[in-house]
């Protein structure tokens, strides 16, 4: 028999079964809820039970499904599997229940023991449906209760109408694709349909006035690129706004770097093209340079492409440089913020960026190195007591960075912490001194990305959860 993580999620609802036989064996309120969904495939539904629950009573009076009454044997089985389509088998009587399972995968026929995946072939997700509209949850059979439960969720958010605007959109398809043959073209219109009142109207059953909206929306529709310059945040995909969501899901292009892991990009439109802009010390997969006349290149060709940055667009993203090539282009362009690598990894490392005991500022600053290898900071305005300093992308000049600070004023047991892989399931705090920590990083291999907190905020950290990452002291 197969495994669980073998099996392969069926959703029958979607098929088109017109016609075709599927057997159910069993006749309680279980086999019942699989006869419900196969109801609205058109399928000819044969039913093995010596008795049946009034829900199935009452669908074999109506001539819905046929009922084959009487013990079921192993025989009658093998005897009814030849053209069958599906056999879901849902008696009280477990070792019966695995005999015919087998017998069915031996005749090649895909079958699903309800409530025993190890011994199915297929499984059936929990499904909410509204009309044309089918969302279906699964956990591969491991869970079912899980996903009864999240199934109930999706039911609260998903609204009433929603089979309406289904409807409306799928009688709009052909009309739409003789007046705009591109599919970026009408997927632009759908978009802008959906997001305004259109989608509003068509959902109330307000057919006309939808269909005003989008007459409307195809009249003035021109193709236009655009740039959207998101901030994903420092790696938790929970950290993601609302706003970055939406744009990442109506993108046609995605230009991200090498600190967008695949926990994000999953969250991107499957159909968009994604690529790799990744900059990593002394290797460039595309310069600066390069990437801003991609991003005019792409929108002026009439595609919305999403440059994806790590943290926040404009702390040390370079957006700032990329705005003002889109400005001289004359390309439209939007913004989203978001979530820095400062902010959300000292809150992961349960550090406060200010404390007003000990730091009435915070200041933001990189550690990357001239190219003769030193670092030119104003050290004097660095090395306060009063102030947290945040370190981006200082991991390999941490010993000179370190060294300044305590020649330029600073106590060698100055709290310094170092946060590896910051707010995901990888992270790592440090904390220590600045005499301390760059030991500290080489002994226990600290990579980027790594984020630098010096100050005494450090003294005042906290573990936020108790399933913290591996902390070292």
């Amino acid at each position: 028999m197969q495994s669980s993580s073998e099996k392969t999620s069926w959703f029958p609802v979607m098929l088109r079964l017109d016609e075709a036989r599927v057997l159910v064996i069993g006749g309680g309120n279980i086999a019942a809820n699989k006869v419900r969904l196969l109801v609205p495939t058109g399928a000819r539904i044969e039913l093995l039970s010596p008795t049946l629950c009034p829900e199935l009573q009452r669908l074999a009076d109506d001539g819905v499904l046929t009922h084959v009454p009487g013990l079921v044997s192993e025989e009658d089985v093998r005897t009814r599997l030849p053209g069958c389509r599906l056999v879901y088998i849902a008696t009280n009587d477990t070792a019966l229940n695995r005999t015919l399972s087998a017998l069915c995968q031996q005749q090649n026929v895909p079958v699903c023991a309800v409530d025993d995946p190890g011994n199915s072939s297929f499984i059936t997700p929990a499904l909410s449906t509204r009309g044309a509209v089918q969302v279906a949850v699964s956990t591969g059979g491991a869970a079912p209760v899980l996903a009864r439960r999240l199934r109930a969720k999706i039911e609260e958010i998903l609204p009433a109408g929603l089979h309406l605007l289904a409807d409306f959109m799928q009688n709009a398809r052909l009309p739409l694709r003789e007046r705009l043959p591109d599919p970026s073209d009408r997927r632009q219109v759908w978009e802008r349909f959906l997001d305004g009142a259109g989608g509003h109207l068509a959902m109330s059953g307000q057919t006309e006035a939808a269909s005003h909206e989008l007459n409307s929306l195809l009249d003035g529709h021109t193709r236009q690129g655009e740039v959207w310059l998101v901030g994903a945040g420092p790696g938790d995909p929970n950290l993601l706004t609302l706003a970055a969501l939406r744009l990442m899901q109506d993108a046609d292009t995605v230009l991200y770097d090498n600190l967008i892991g695949p926990d994000i990009l999953n969250y991107v439109r499957r159909d968009a093209e994604l690529i790799f802009v990744g900059k990593q010390r002394n290797r460039h997969t595309l310069p600066q340079e390069g990437i801003n006349a991609e991003l005019v290149r792409r929108a002026k060709a009439g595609e919305r492409v999403l440059r994806l940055k790590g943290g926040d667009p404009f702390i040390f993203g370079r957006g700032g440089e990329e705005i003002e090539t889109l400005t001289q282009a004359g390309v439209p362009f939007r913004i989203i913020p978001g979530i820095s690598a400062a902010n959300g990894c000292a809150a992961y490392a349960g550090i406060p960026l200010t404390h007003r005991d000990c730091a009435q500022a915070c200041l933001f600053i990189t550690g990357h190195a001239k190219t003769d290898g030193t670092l030119d900071l104003a050290w004097e305005t660095i090395a306060l007591r009063s102030q947290t300093v945040v370190i981006y992308m200082g991991l390999t000049m941490l010993p000179q960075l370190c060294a300044q600070l305590t020649t330029h004023g600073l106590p060698a047991d100055w709290p310094a912490a170092l946060v590896e892989r910051g707010t995901t399931p990888r992270q790592r705090v440090i904390t220590g001194t600045l005499t301390t920590l760059p030991e500290q990083a080489v002994t226990e291999k600290v990579t980027s990305p790594a984020l630098i907190i010096i100050g005494e905020v450090v003294r005042h950290r906290v573990c936020p959860t108790p399933t913290e990452p591996i902390t070292t002291a």
